[in-house]
C-alpha cells in the first residue's frame, strides 16, 4: 500500500516544553474553535494528542481531495488516525510575568486546526502562545460546534464554489469571515487578560484563566498558510491590535484590490517555489512597495504542502494523495538558530532567495 505511514514531527528546539489543548468558546457558529499551543511545565509521562482529532476529519479530507469517502476515510483512519503530536496534552501552563507574544494562526483551504502542529509547537517552544483556529466558513475540510443541548454536535462540511457563482465573490466572503474570526480570537485573549470568565465548552478541566497576566497583548501577530495567509493580511486591516502578519505561501486571489492600500502593518511573505503566480506575487509587491518592512522570500525546493505537517509524513501513500513533498528536506530549516534568522529574512541562504522567482505554478 505504498509503505507504512507515520507522522515524524521533529522534536521542538526551543527552551520550553510545549503543551496544547482544544478550546471551544460559545455554543453557536459565531463562537470560536481553536487548538492552543503554549509553553508548559515539564510533566513525566504526559499524554500526546492525536494529530487527526476525530474520525470525521478523515471523511472531510477525503471529500476535499475528491476521493470516495466510503473507502478513503477508513484508509486514512488506518494510515494516520493513530499519529500523535509530540507535545503535552493539556500540560500545565508555564506562567510568564513579562507575557508571551501571541500568534493567531489561520489554516488553509481544506485543512483544520491540527495540520500545522509542527510550526505551531516550534513557535510555542520559543515562548509564543499560538491559537490555531478552525474556521467555520465552510473552508475547513470539516468542523463542528456544540449547541447548548448536552451531548449534541453540529458539523459544518467543506463547501466548494456553488455552480454558477464566481469564485472570487464566494471566496471573498469567506476570507472576511475568517479575518473576523481572527479578530474575535484576539478579543478572547483580551477578555481573559481582563479577568473575564470564559468557559471552555470542550474541556472544562483546562481553565483559560491560567493565561491571565501571561500574554503580552502589545505583541500580537496574525499568521496563516495559503487561504490563511491572505486571511492574516486582511486581519491587519480589520484589527489595529495586530502588529504584523506572517503569510505562508499566501493565496492572494480572494482579497479585493481596494483593500491593499489599507494594510497598515508589515507582512512577511514566505513563499514556496511551486505555487505562486505572477499575479499573486504582484499583489504582494503592492504591499512591499508601501511598507519597507514588508518582505517577500521564497524557499527553493518546496511545494505548497511543505509548510504543513504533511511534509513530515513518511511512506508514499499520503504523499501520492496530497502531493506533500518537495525536493527540500523538511527538517533542513530547523537547523537554523531561532535568533539568527536575519539572513533568512533577507533571502540569503542555500535554500532561500529574495522576492519570488517565477516558475510553473500549481494554481
Amino acid at each position: 500500500m505504498g509503505g507504512t505511514q507515520s507522522l515524524a514531527l521533529p522534536q521542538v528546539k526551543g527552551p520550553h516544553p510545549v503543551g496544547c489543548a482544544d478550546v471551544m468558546v460559545g455554543h453557536t457558529r459565531q463562537g470560536l474553535f481553536l487548538r492552543l499551543f503554549y509553553p508548559c511545565l515539564p510533566r513525566a509521562g504526559a499524554e500526546r494528542p492525536l494529530w487527526i482529532p476525530r474520525y470525521e476529519y478523515c471523511g472531510g479530507l477525503a471529500d476535499f481531495a475528491l476521493l470516495s469517502r466510503r473507502w478513503c476515510a477508513p484508509l486514512l483512519s488506518v494510515a494516520i488516525g493513530s499519529c500523535r503530536v509530540p507535545v503535552s496534552w493539556k500540560g500545565p501552563f508555564k506562567p510568564c510575568s513579562s507575557g508571551y507574544p501571541l500568534i493567531i494562526f489561520s489554516h488553509g483551504l481544506g485543512a483544520f486546526r491540527t495540520l500545522y502542529s509542527s510550526v505551531c509547537s516550534e513557535l510555542a517552544s520559543w515562548g509564543f502562545v499560538v491559537a490555531a483556529l478552525e474556521h467555520r466558513d465552510h473552508s475547513a475540510s470539516v468542523t463542528y460546534f456544540c449547541p447548548a443541548e448536552a451531548g449534541r454536535e453540529e458539523w459544518i462540511p467543506y463547501q466548494r464554489v456553488p455552480q454558477g457563482q464566481k469564485e472570487f465573490y464566494f471566496r471573498n466572503k469567506q476570507v472576511h469571515q475568517r479575518a473576523e474570526e481572527c479578530v474575535r480570537a484576539l478579543q478572547l485573549f483580551k477578555d481573559i487578560s481582563s479577568g473575564k470568565s470564559v468557559p471552555n465548552v470542550l474541556h472544562q478541566d483546562f481553565d483559560l484563566s491560567v493565561l491571565k497576566d501571561s500574554v503580552d497583548l502589545t505583541k500580537v501577530a496574525a499568521m496563516g498558510h495559503s487561504f490563511g495567509g491572505v486571511t492574516a493580511v486582511l486581519a491587519l486591516v480589520k484589527e489595529p491590535g495586530f502588529s504584523c502578519a506572517v503569510a505562508l505561501d499566501a493565496w492572494m486571489f480572494p482579497l479585493e484590490n481596494s483593500l491593499y492600500p489599507e494594510v497598515p502593518k508589515p507582512v512577511l511573505f514566505i513563499n514556496t517555489e511551486k505555487f505562486q503566480t505572477p499575479e499573486s506575487v504582484a499583489k504582494m509587491k503592492r504591499l512591499s512597495s508601501r511598507n519597507s518592512q514588508t518582505k517577500i522570500i521564497t524557499i527553493l525546493g518546496s511545494v505548497h504542502q511543505s509548510q504543513t505537517d504533511f511534509a513530515f509524513l513518511t511512506g508514499k501513500l499520503i504523499n501520492r494523495i496530497f502531493s506533500a513533498r518537495g525536493t527540500l528536506d523538511p527538517y533542513k530549516d530547523l537547523e537554523e538558530d531561532f535568533d539568527q534568522w536575519v539572513n533568512l529574512l533577507e533571502g540569503i541562504g542555500d535554500s532561500v532567495v529574495p522576492e519570488a522567482p517565477f516558475c510553473r505554478s500549481n494554481l
